[in-house]
C-alpha cells in the first residue's frame, strides 16, 4: 500500500537519521500539506478540511501527526505545555486522537501523563470546547496549586518524551513504506 503524504529519502541516508530526525522527516510533508489545505480554504469549513486531511492519512501517519503537533508546542516550556494541553483538550476529537496515537504506538507511560493532565484540567473545570475556552499562559502564575500540578506533569512529559520519540521512530523503521519512498 502506498500513502499519499510520504517523505522522500535516499536509502543510504535513512540509517544515519536519529529517531528524532526520522520523526521530523516523516512529519514534515504532513504538516506542510495540512497548512496548505487550511490556507486554501475559508475558516467556515476548517473543521471539515481538518477531518478530510486526517482521514487521508494512514493510522501510523495520524498517530505521528497528532502527537507531533502537540509535542512541538508542549515541549517548549511549562507555560506552553499548560496552554497547549488545555487548548487541545478543549477540542475533544483532537485530544482523543493524540491519546489514540499514543495507544497505537504502545506508549502507555506518555498516555498516562496525558491522562494526568486531563485529570488536573478537569479538576479546575476547564472547558470542553473552544467556544468556552478562556485559558491564558499567565493562569499558572495566578494559581499556585495548579502551577505545582502542571509543573510536575510537565516534568514527567519532558522526561518521557525521548522514549516516545524512540517508540515512534521504531514504528516508522518497522513500517517504512507507510512513511517513506526511497529516492534512489
Amino acid at each position: 500500500m502506498i500513502y499519499i503524504l510520504i517523505s522522500k529519502v535516499k536509502r543510504q541516508d535513512l540509517g544515519a537519521l536519529s529517531q528524532e530526525e526520522l520523526c521530523n522527516v516523516c512529519f514534515e510533508p504532513l504538516i506542510r500539506t495540512y497548512k496548505q489545505r487550511m490556507a486554501d480554504h475559508t475558516l467556515e469549513n476548517g473543521s471539515t478540511i481538518k477531518e478530510g486531511f486526517y482521514n487521508d492519512l494512514s493510522e501510523g501517519q495520524r498517530s505521528l501527526f497528532s502527537f507531533h503537533v502537540y509535542y512541538d508546542h508542549a515541549i517548549e516550556s511549562l507555560d506552553e505545555f499548560y496552554w497547549w494541553s488545555a487548548y487541545f483538550m478543549a477540542q475533544p476529537k483532537i485530544w482523543y486522537s493524540i491519546k489514540s496515537g499514543l495507544k497505537y504506538f504502545g506508549d502507555d507511560p506518555m498516555l498516562q501523563i496525558l491522562e494526568r493532565v486531563e485529570s488536573v484540567l478537569k479538576k479546575y473545570n476547564y472547558p470542553g470546547s473552544l467556544d468556552e475556552i478562556n485559558v491564558t499562559r499567565e493562569d499558572l502564575a495566578l494559581n499556585q496549586e495548579l502551577l505545582e500540578s502542571i509543573r510536575s506533569i510537565s516534568y514527567q512529559f519532558n522526561e518521557a518524551a525521548p522514549t516516545t520519540i524512540q517508540n515512534i521512530g521504531n514504528y516508522i523503521r518497522d513500517n517504512i513504506k507507510e512513511f517513506i519512498v526511497f529516492e534512489d
